[in-house]
């Protein structure tokens, strides 16, 4: 189990939910547009937020957005302390920033202080395309001090096929971590992503067994909706399956709404969350009567926004169907021109083709009463 820190009211790590992530895709400094993209998010069960700072208007502009929102706020820095600091001064809840970019001690000293003081974590973001040279980590490697384990990592740096790229993504890992260890600062989230599930998987891997923080998941440019929520869930998914992860992102090329969405059903497909729909629906072929493909499209987009945690079975023929809707807290079988529907195993009623989906979803009102009064 890793240690549990807070970013804002949530609590990351330790025996803390895994929590979902997503980032703004507005400019930073566009207040209103990054505000409303936010609570956009907050509706669609988002529960941390990150937004680029790439100069210090958009430092700035955080404040003011800060009060607009309600989930907790992710400054993502590179290179300049004074970003950071003016983020700080702007409240936010957690810092996206790798000390060894800033290339100054008393810097960083000055960003670790006053996020100590505030009780603001940072976040090393270990990314496969921005690594640092071997020889940039070679004079500070072995400063984490949990494990001895960095030394014997770090040993082949500079041996030609001694060192792999997850040697080094990790060896960069612990040696930022050091930075903010030796400046008496563990308030730390650590993420090792690439594109590459292999290389992704094994960091983090790695990284689990040599420090006690709290992991990021995430595939970075993972890639479109349909393909990167693939490539996230094979590797976020084999990641959680195993135990390794606190918080995740689905890094996509799209509406940040789909990260979310994402996410959560990375995370319901393996049980790690129960909030939210599940949806059970029939790939349909030739023997069903109805479009149960349109129907089901419909019902999950209807399902979007419930917070309940239902499963709801859309299923069009008498082979399957009749049993997966009966398995279900709500499901319909369609046939011919009429449809079954049934709730908590048992037939509901029988309703023509042209009610189906008002019906189903007037169900699945009820239940969800029934489980809100519960």
């Amino acid at each position: 189990m890793t240690k549990a820190l807070y970013v804002g009211g949530v609590k990351v790590g330790g025996d803390a939910p895994i929590s979902v992530q997503s980032m703004t895709k507005t400019d930073t400094r566009d207040v209103a547009a990054t505000a409303r993209q936010i609570r956009e998010l907050e509706e669609a069960g988002c529960e941390i937020i990150r937004s680029a700072v790439p100069d210090m208007a958009a430092a700035e502009a955080l404040g003011e957005i800060r009060k607009r929102i309600r989930i907790p706020l992710v400054a993502d820095i590179h290179f300049h302390y004074q970003l950071a600091l003016k983020a700080l001064e702007g409240g936010v809840d957690c810092l996206r920033l790798n000390p060894g970019n800033i290339r100054d001690r008393e810097k960083v000293e000055l960003v670790a202080r006053e996020a100590k003081i505030r009780g603001v974590p940072i976040r090393i973001g270990v990314n496969f395309g921005s690594l640092p040279p071997v020889g940039g980590i070679g004079k500070t490697r072995g400063l984490s001090r949990h494990r001895d384990g960095v030394n014997e990592l770090s040993k082949g740096l500079g041996d030609e096929g001694g060192y792999s790229a997850v040697d080094h993504m990790v060896a960069t890992g612990l040696w930022e971590i050091g930075i903010l260890e030796d400046l008496d600062f563990d308030l730390i989230k650590i993420s090792l992503k690439a594109f590459d599930i292999e290389t992704t998987v094994e960091a983090y891997r790695r990284m689990a067994r040599l420090v006690p923080y709290p992991l990021h998941l995430g595939i970075t440019e993972a890639g479109t909706a349909r393909s990167g929520s693939i490539r996230s869930a094979i590797g976020l998914g084999a990641l959680l399956y195993e135990g390794i992860g606190d918080t995740i992102r689905v890094s996509l090329s799209d509406d940040p709404l789909e990260e979310v969405y994402a996410g959560f059903e990375i995370l319901k497909a393996l049980e790690l969350r129960k909030e939210g729909a599940v949806l059970v629906a029939c790939p349909s072929c030739g023997r069903a009567d109805v479009d149960v493909v349109g129907l089901a499209n419909e019902v999950d987009g209807l399902l979007k926004r419930t917070k309940s945690p239902i499963k709801v079975a859309v299923m069009g023929c008498e082979v399957n169907g009749p049993g997966e809707a009966k398995d279900a807290d709500v499901g319909i079988a369609a046939g011919a021109g009429r449809a079954i529907i049934f709730r908590k195993g048992r037939k509901a009623r029988i309703v023509p083709e042209a009610e189906m989906l008002s019906a189903l979803m007037d169900e699945v009102g009820k239940v969800e009463a029934e489980m809100g009064a519960g």
